[in-house]
């Protein structure tokens, strides 16, 4: 198909930019919720400070019938 591989390359070097970013830096935990809702303000409010996109990592804690599902905001935070 064409552009395939331009497209390949082009995804190809950006993960090894993120993967470079990521090892020079460290994930800093900043949220920690069990509402949804709240997540979102907080990821709205997050970009409104400026953080970029691709230095939030959200981790979710999977729920089941007797525990709810968890949610944990880490910012990428650059080593000095």
């Amino acid at each position: 198909m064409p552009g395939q591989r331009k497209r390949r390359e082009r995804e190809r070097r950006r993960a090894d930019a993120r993967r470079d970013r990521e090892a020079s830096g460290r994930w800093e935990p900043r949220f920690s919720t069990l509402d949804e809702a709240e997540l979102r303000t907080y990821l709205r409010e997050l970009a409104r400070s400026g953080v970029a996109a691709e230095d939030i990592r959200i981790d979710m804690a999977c729920g089941r019938l007797v525990n709810p599902t968890g949610y944990t905001v880490s910012v990428l935070v650059p080593a000095p």
